[in-house]
């Protein structure tokens, strides 16, 4: 039908995107106006997300928008999800009019709304949008005001391999402590796939969040705090790991470009540490025939046997461009894709939303191919979860120090009281000039 058809726009990187970037600016119409209609009478509404035809979530949110908002065109402005931060924070600096932008993570936010150049929310947030009950809402409030409205929360769980958890003849990992998954991990790596791949005790992405971030969310680090001591436990189990070949080594993940999701599926990796959009992945591949794993979750490993589950976790919210040439239907998409009809949308096909209700969760869970043990669901609740990276001025800058020093580390290019030396040191500066 007509009210549900899509065009999509995708953006490379170069002069090609740069390109695009201006002929968008240039025909969208003049910045501030409430609607600007096609010429079938209907409003267009552009949308910059990453990765379109592999983020089901974003199909899900649009297509029902355009159900119930027949009067509406959406129109992807698709990127790839590792151009995307570069790419929206050039088209911004440019004076693009796209209407709405996916916002990745609370570091991307930190720097729009900074830099004026996003939508003021608030009254959105406090008055059209069940705020109370919205998981890490507070991670967008910026002196009381709101730039952003978030639409999915995802925090870090176990997932694990049933399969060879039974072939080794071991319990499933319940409420296990990082000492036990380092012991777990070496009992596990042994064998090979069907294919002749090498079985590792677990896979841990090249990511810093990894090991710092939990180590933050676990210790009571702070991540903005200039001292980074509580990093050590952690790396030290990470390169003891890779060490006894438990994981694989991070220079080959890199070199590699490794997909967590491709390693996971092909029965490669006992256990995994990720976050919850995992799930996603997994159904579709599932139902699509792409993998057989027969997988779970677990809540992620903890520094203390017997401890309240901690994990960590991020929002992906929208925004608002200020230059919107569609102001008007982009709160409208944002109250729809925030609220209850889009947290149904995105839960259809395994993503968290942001909107936690007890009906949503128990929808989630009926998802085709989604584990209901109760090890399952008690790793979808977890006690505490802690922010990714706190929202702040020198956010993305502290961002990248500590992903330098972690690429050092981890290749043993340095060692870990040199590295963390190091980003003590180079991080003091930064959050002194905020």
């Amino acid at each position: 039908m007509e009210q549900f058809a899509m065009k999509r726009r995708t953006f490379v990187t170069g002069a090609l995107g740069a390109a695009a970037t201006l002929g968008l600016a240039a025909c969208s119409g003049a910045a501030g106006t409430g609607s600007v209609q096609n010429a079938s009478g209907k409003t267009t509404l552009t949308v910059a997300v990453w990765s379109y035809a592999t983020t089901p979530e974003f199909k899900a949110l649009f297509d029902a928008f355009q159900a119930a908002n027949p009067d509406i065109v959406i129109e992807p402005v698709d990127i790839l999800a590792a151009d995307y931060e570069a790419k929206i924070t050039t088209m911004l600096a440019g004076g693009d009019k796209t209407d709405v932008l996916a916002v990745k993570n609370v570091t991307d936010y930190s720097q729009y709304s900074s830099r004026g150049q996003i939508t003021d929310l608030t009254d959105l947030v406090k008055n059209q949008l069940p705020a109370s009950k919205l998981a890490n809402l507070d991670a967008f409030n910026v002196d009381g005001k709101y730039y952003a409205a978030p639409y999915r929360s995802d925090f870090w769980v176990l997932f694990y391999n049933k399969t060879l958890f039974d072939k080794a003849g071991l319990a499933y990992p319940k409420n296990i402590t990082w000492d036990q998954y380092a012991d777990l991990a070496k009992k596990l790596a042994t064998g090979t796939t069907a294919s002749g791949a090498k079985v590792y005790g677990a896979y841990q992405h090249t990511w810093r969040s990894v090991v710092q971030a939990i180590s933050s969310a676990q210790t009571g680090g702070n991540l903005l705090g200039g001292d980074y001591s509580f990093f050590t436990p952690q790396y030290q189990m990470s390169l003891d790991l890779q060490k006894a070949g438990a994981i694989m080594d991070y220079a080959t993940e890199k070199n590699n470009k490794t997909s967590y999701n491709s390693f996971f599926e092909a029965g490669q990796a006992a256990m995994m540490p990720m976050g919850s959009w995992e799930i996603s992945a997994l159904l579709a591949d599932k139902a699509a025939g792409k993998t057989s794993v027969d997988w779970a979750i677990a809540p992620m490993p903890q520094v203390s046997a017997g401890s309240k589950v901690t994990t960590f976790g991020s929002p992906t919210a929208f925004a608002v461009n200020k230059k919107a040439a569609n102001s008007d239907a982009a709160q409208k998409f944002i109250t729809f894709a925030a609220g209850e009809q889009g947290a149904k949308a995105v839960a259809a096909v395994g993503i968290v939303p942001s909107l936690q209700e007890s009906a949503i969760t128990t929808a989630y869970f009926a998802n085709k191919g989604m584990p209901n043990d109760d090890l399952s669901k008690a790793a979808f609740s977890p006690d505490t979860v802690k922010l990714e990276m706190p929202v702040s001025p020198v956010s993305s800058q502290v961002d990248q120090i500590l992903t330098e020093e972690h690429d050092l580390i981890m290749t043993g290019s340095k060692s870990i009281s040199d590295a963390i030396a190091e980003m003590n040191s180079r991080v003091k500066p930064v959050i002194a000039s905020k």
